[in-house]
C-alpha cells in the first residue's frame, strides 16, 4: 500500500532584515503557528516543516539547494509575511527543481480598527510582500500554485492538501518505473508514444520484457505458495462453486495464483510500480492476468492495457494521489453507450482489468471465456462500481507535447442488474452531459482508455499538470462546444510559439 506519511512539503517564510530583529522573531513566531495548525489537519495527507525566515539571497539559495537534495521533501510553500524584494529570490529559485505553491495569507484575519498603527502595518504586509514575489515568479516563468485566502479557512487547508497530493505524485513519477510486457495492441495509434519525451518531462522510464520473461519467473512458483494465495481468495472473495476447492475449474484458479505471484515477485525484483501488458502477446502464459492484475493495482500499482504505458503511468500517479482517501482509482475504458432518458450514460468496464476499490460490496470471483487472444479462459473479479462523483482522465502524446484531458462524471447504478456481463464495469453520467463530454473529449484527441477515480478531484490533476508543465483541459459542468474548441485553438497557438 502507498504511504505519504514519511514526505513532507517544506513552510518557507519571506521577509527581509529592514525590519530588525523583534519583527523578524514575530515572523517566525506567526509562521511557526500557522505550521502547527496545518500539520494537525486531517486533510493534509504529508508532514509539514517550518523552515527560518529568509532575509538573504544566499540562505534562499542555500535553502532550495538542500530542498532538492532531501528525498523527503515534496515541495516548498512560500509566504511573504513581510516585504520580501523579489531579487533577493531569483538564484534560488533558478535552481529549485521541487513543485512550489505560494500561500497568499495574512497571519490576522481582521484589522485592529481602532488600534492599527504603523508598528503593525510594517508586521502585516502580506498584501503587497506577496505581490512582489508573485511578480517574479511570473517573470521568471515559474510553474507554480498560488492559493489564496485566510489560512484558517476550510477551502484555503483543502488547497494546500490537493496541491500537496499532487505534489506527492509527482516526486513518486520522479522515481516510477514501468515494466511492459510485449507491446503496444497491433496498428493501435493513441497507446503509442515517445518514452523518450516521457522521461524528460515527466520523470518515469518504461522498460520492456517479453512475455517470457514472465513465464519463466510463473514456473518457479510452490505449490505450498499457490495453496496460500488460493485460500486468501476463497476467504476474501464470493468464489463462483466451479473455482471452489472441489470444483472443476479449481486448476485455472490456481493457475492464475501462480501468475499473480510470479508476475508481483517481477515488479518487486524490479522496482517497478507500474506495469502493462497484452492479450496479443501472452506466449509461455496459460491465460491472460486478470485477478493478478486488479489485486496489484488495488494495492497501489499502475497498469494499462494492450501496452498502454502512459495510462499505467497515470493510474499509478493517481493512486499516488489518493492514498488514504475513501473511493478507489482504476484502469478504465469507455465501452459502450445507453443514449436513454432521462441521460445518456457510459457504461465502462474492459476484458478483465478493473480495480477492486471501485467496488460495491464483496466481488465475485468468477471464470469466463475472453473471446480473444487465443488462451485459456481467464480468472477474473466481477463487480459494479458504488455510486457517487468521479473524475477519468487520460495522457496523449500529440507530438510537440503532452496533453491531460480530464471529464468530471456522476456514478450511478446499472438501469438493470448486469446479469450476463462477466467483467468488473462502472456506469456514469458525464458532465455536462454524454453528448457534450464525448464530443469535447474527441476533440481533444482523448484515449479511449482512461485512469478513473472516486477519490479524486479535477483539481488534483490540474496540480499535477502545472508541475509537470503539460496542457491540461477539463470537461466539466460548464463545458461548451464552442468554448471548449476555442481553448483548444488558443492551446495550439501557444505550444506552437514555445515549440
Amino acid at each position: 500500500m502507498i504511504d505519504l506519511s514519511n514526505l513532507e512539503i517544506w513552510f518557507v517564510t519571506g521577509s527581509q532584515t529592514l525590519y530588525g530583529k523583534e519583527v523578524l522573531e514575530k515572523v517566525q513566531e506567526h509562521a511557526r503557528e500557522i505550521v502547527q495548525a496545518l500539520s494537525q489537519s486531517p486533510e493534509i495527507p504529508v508532514g509539514i516543516a517550518l523552515k527560518p525566515v529568509l532575509t538573504s539571497p544566499d540562505s534562499i539559495v542555500k535553502l532550495c539547494a538542500e530542498a532538492n537534495a532531501d528525498n523527503r521533501c515534496i515541495g516548498l510553500v512560500v509566504w511573504m509575511h513581510t516585504f520580501s524584494p523579489g531579487r533577493m529570490w531569483i538564484a534560488g529559485l533558478n535552481t529549485l527543481r521541487k513543485p512550489l505553491a505560494h500561500l497568499h495569507t495574512q497571519y490576522n484575519r481582521n484589522l485592529p480598527w481602532s488600534t492599527i498603527d504603523m508598528d503593525f502595518m510594517n508586521l502585516n504586509q502580506s498584501a503587497h510582500g506577496d505581490r512582489e514575489f508573485g511578480f517574479l515568479a511570473t517573470r521568471m516563468g515559474l510553474k507554480r500554485k498560488v492559493i489564496a485566502g485566510y489560512w484558517k479557512e476550510s477551502n484555503v487547508i483543502k488547497a494546500i492538501a490537493t496541491w500537496a497530493r499532487a505534489a506527492a505524485a509527482w516526486h513518486d513519477a520522479q522515481r516510477l518505473r514501468i515494466a511492459r510486457f510485449g507491446d503496444n495492441m497491433r496498428h493501435v495509434a493513441v497507446t503509442e508514444g515517445d518514452k523518450v519525451e516521457a522521461q524528460m518531462r515527466l520523470g518515469y522510464s518504461v522498460e520492456g520484457y517479453g512475455v517470457g520473461d514472465l513465464a519463466d519467473c510463473v514456473k518457479e512458483v510452490t505449490d505450498a505458495e499457490i495453496d496460500r494465495l488460493a485460500a486468501e481468495y476463497d476467504d476474501t472473495y464470493d468464489v463462483v462453486r466451479p473455482l471452489r476447492r472441489d470444483g472443476d475449474r479449481r486448476q485455472s484458479l490456481r493457475e492464475a495464483a501462480r501468475i499473480e505471484l510470479r508476475l508481483r515477485a517481477f515488479l518487486e525484483a524490479g522496482g517497478f510500480n507500474a506495469f502493462t501488458d497484452t492479450f496479443e502477446d501472452l506466449h509461455g502464459l496459460a491465460q491472460l492476468p486478470g485477478i493478478a492484475v486488479q489485486r496489484l493495482m488495488a494495492e497501489g500499482y499502475g497498469f494499462g492495457a494492450e501496452g498502454d504505458w502512459k495510462t499505467a503511468a497515470l493510474v499509478r500517479v493517481m493512486k499516488v494521489m489518493s492514498a488514504g482517501l475513501s473511493g478507489g482509482t482504476s484502469f478504465m475504458e469507455d465501452y459502450t453507450y445507453d443514449f436513454g432518458q432521462p441521460a445518456s450514460k457510459v457504461l465502462g468496464a474492459h476484458m478483465l482489468e478493473v480495480c477492486p476499490s471501485l467496488a460495491e460490496g464483496r466481488p465475485s470471483l468468477e471464470i469466463h471465456p475472453l473471446a480473444v487472444g487465443g488462451k485459456a479462459d481467464p480468472v477474473r473479479l466481477v463487480f459494479t462500481a458504488r455510486s457517487g462523483p468521479a473524475v477519468q482522465a487520460c495522457l496523449i502524446d500529440l507530438g510537440n507535447r503532452f496533453r491531460m484531458v480530464a471529464n468530471e462524471l456522476d456514478v450511478v447504478p446499472p438501469d438493470e442488474p448486469l446479469l450476463k456481463l462477466p467483467v468488473a464495469r462502472a456506469v456514469w453520467v458525464p458532465r455536462p452531459s454524454l453528448e457534450v463530454a464525448a464530443t469535447a473529449w474527441i476533440y481533444a484527441g482523448g484515449s479511449h482508455h482512461t485512469s478513473f477515480s472516486q477519490a479524486l478531484t479535477s483539481q488534483h490533476l490540474a496540480d499535477f499538470a502545472e508541475m509537470a508543465g503539460i496542457e491540461f483541459l477539463n470537461i466539466d459542468g460548464n463545458t461548451r462546444i464552442d468554448q471548449f474548441k476555442e481553448e483548444l485553438r488558443w492551446n495550439d497557438a501557444y505550444y506552437s510559439w514555445r515549440a
